[in-house]
C-alpha cells in the first residue's frame, strides 16, 4: 500500500503563511529486471517477448524523435525531444549575427514526456493510499547576513564551499541553499563569486 506525505510549501503568494501540497512516498526504484518479471508474471507473456516489445519501443521513440517527431503512445503519454546546447560550450546571445553555435555545439539535452490521462487514471484506480509522515521547510535560525557573514567566514578557513557544506553550515535545505548561493554568487556587494559548473560548482571569496 502506497503512503502520501504532506509536504510544506513556501509560501509564494506573501500572505505570511505556507501552503501544503501532497507526495507520493517512493519506497525505491523497481530495476528494468524486476519491471520485466512483473509483466510476465501478470501478463502472462515470456520474458523474451516483454523484453524485445520494450527494447524495440525503445529504439523506434529514440529514432522518431531524432527526425523531429513527438511521439503519442496510447495508454502511456506523448514524448518530445528537448534541445540545448552541449556541456562544452556557452550558450550565446540573441543578436542577428552573434550566434557561435552550431549543429556541433547543438544536441538533445534532453526529453519532455506528458502522461496520457488514462495511465493517470487506471495508477489512480489501482491506487489505494494511506497516510504517512509530514515533512516540513528546512528553517535557518540564521538571518540572511548572517548566511553571508558565515559563509564568507568559512573560505577564509577552507578556500571553497560546496553548496552542501553552505546547507550544512546554516540549516537550509540543499534546494534552498542552491537558490541562495547562485544569488549571492551573482551580487558583488556579498564577496562570494561561482566558479565550475552543475555538480562541479564551488565558491570562493572575490579578490
Amino acid at each position: 500500500m502506497a503512503k502520501y506525505i504532506k509536504q510544506e510549501m513556501t509560501d509564494l503568494h506573501g500572505k505570511g503563511t505556507t501552503q501544503a501540497y501532497y507526495r507520493m512516498q517512493i519506497y525505491r526504484n523497481m530495476g528494468f529486471d524486476e519491471f520485466v518479471e512483473r509483466c510476465t508474471r501478470h501478463g502472462g507473456m515470456q520474458r523474451s517477448a516483454v523484453v524485445g516489445v520494450l527494447t524495440h519501443v525503445c529504439h523506434e521513440l529514440a529514432l522518431q524523435m531524432a527526425d523531429g517527431y513527438s511521439v503519442t503512445i496510447d495508454g502511456l503519454g506523448t514524448f518530445k525531444p528537448r534541445l540545448g546546447v552541449r556541456p562544452d560550450k556557452e550558450q550565446d546571445a540573441f543578436e542577428t549575427g552573434e550566434s557561435q553555435r552550431n549543429v556541433v555545439s547543438i544536441g538533445v539535452s534532453g526529453v519532455s514526456y506528458r502522461a496520457d490521462k488514462e495511465l493517470i487514471a487506471e495508477t489512480d484506480g489501482y491506487c489505494s493510499l494511506e497516510r504517512g509522515e509530514a515533512s516540513r521547510l528546512r528553517r535557518s535560525k540564521y538571518a540572511p547576513e548572517e548566511r553571508i557573514r558565515l559563509a564568507k567566514d568559512y573560505l577564509r578557513e577552507h578556500a571553497l564551499m560546496r553548496t552542501a557544506d553552505y546547507a550544512a553550515l546554516t540549516g537550509l535545505s540543499l534546494t534552498t541553499a542552491t537558490r541562495e548561493l547562485r544569488r549571492l554568487s551573482h551580487d558583488p556587494s556579498t564577496g562570494i563569486v561561482a566558479q565550475g559548473r552543475r555538480s562541479a560548482k564551488v565558491y570562493l571569496l572575490s579578490e
